[in-house]
């Protein structure tokens, strides 16, 4: 199994891309704690040392998704900035984002079925009398061209196969363009709240969430004894 993640400080201050920095160590030291591979595709740091405004990674291996669960959402640091000593603001937030994989397309020939028929426009009598023109269509993608610029079957083929080519390119692209497109929108729209991780301070201590019901029945109990109470 593979997936693409992306951790960005969105549209945030210096503060906020320190906190990637902070978020990529230890998040890559878990996923070496768990066996998985990565890559880093790309890595965009930010204006001051030792911040990261965005980077993304792909991952491999097993159970991912029970993994990236305790990782993907937003990701809160408490604490006094680092670059500003008298700021105000202590909550600090970043994005964790799945992006969706990009399928490169590669061109084959045995992917590639070819047609021929009759050339139009100038060229003589033989052109119009002989199947030289080529129409060469990608089976996975439906892409087509056609080329005819030649007197040659062979050498309008090998113009069709390179015509092809470069459409199949200009279909990559485009998937680029709307992959890129979805980063960007991660970057504009990174929620604040609702943390799925939290840290705290400049050793960037993990403050573990209480889970459970054991809180919420002591806290009923309290309240129904203050009930009892108030109707004395």
């Amino acid at each position: 199994m593979e997936k693409i993640i992306q951790i960005t400080a969105g549209r945030g201050p210096a503060e906020c891309s320190w906190v990637v920095a902070q978020v990529l160590k230890r998040f890559l030291e878990e996923t070496k704690m768990k066996g998985f591979k990565h890559i880093i595709l790309h890595r965009e740091k930010g204006n001051l040392n030792g911040t990261v405004q965005s980077v993304t990674i792909r991952l491999a291996g097993e159970n991912l998704e029970a993994f990236l669960a305790t990782w993907v959402g937003t990701i809160q640091w408490i604490g006094i900035s680092t670059f500003r000593k008298y700021h105000k603001r202590k909550n600090w937030f970043i994005g964790v984002f799945e992006l969706k994989q990009m399928q490169t397309l590669k061109l084959d020939n045995k992917d590639i079925s070819f047609q021929t028929m009759r050339s139009t426009g100038p060229g003589g009598q033989n052109v119009n009398k002989v199947n030289s023109a080529v129409r060469a269509i990608h089976n996975t993608t439906g892409v087509q061209v056609v080329a005819m610029d030649s007197r040659s079957q062979h050498q309008n083929k090998k113009l069709a196969i390179a015509r092809l080519k470069e459409k199949v390119n200009e279909v990559n692209l485009a998937q680029l363009k709307n992959s890129m497109i979805d980063e960007w929108e991660n970057h504009m729209n990174l929620q604040r709240g609702n943390p799925i991780r939290v840290f705290k301070g400049t050793d960037f201590k993990h403050q573990e969430e209480k889970k459970g019901f054991k809180p919420k029945r002591q806290k009923l109990k309290n309240d129904l004894k203050q009930q009892k109470w108030d109707l004395q």
